[in-house]
């Protein structure tokens, strides 16, 4: 996982990160590599954007996966295309809720699955603010 300060580092820790990489001052795709033996990850979930963006994507194993989930530091920079290629036959998606809940059918699904994870012990629900 990557955080941007030492505060969210704990909190990684504390729901099951087993290695944390702070981007503020550590070179995300060079600690990755280490931690991987060279290989890379399968999946980066990016929730950051602009800042964390080429990171992301220097991450990822010969046909890995990014998933921009958010955009907390601005907008992806505009790129072409062909840089997935060039980085090793990479994918990049940008979902979005409406597209997973438009069919009520699925969208039930989709909750079920989530609450039994819940229910399950899996996903932990920490509320710690009002």
């Amino acid at each position: 996982g990557t955080t941007s300060s030492e505060e969210k580092a704990q909190i990684a820790r504390a729901h099951g990160c087993d290695h944390v990489i702070n981007y503020s001052y550590e070179n995300v795709a060079e600690r990755v590599r280490e931690l991987t033996d060279g290989v890379g990850v399968n999946v980066v979930f990016d929730s950051v954007g602009k800042d964390t963006f080429m990171a992301s994507l220097d991450s990822l194993k010969r046909r890995g996966l990014l998933v921009c989930v958010g955009t907390a530091s601005g907008a992806i920079p505009e790129f072409n295309p062909v840089l997935l290629a060039m980085k090793g036959s990479l994918y990049m998606t940008r979902p979005a809720l409406a597209d997973f809940i438009a069919d009520p059918i699925e969208k039930q699904e989709l909750a079920n699955e989530l609450f039994d994870h819940v229910r399950h012990g899996c996903i932990k629900i920490e509320i710690n603010q009002r």
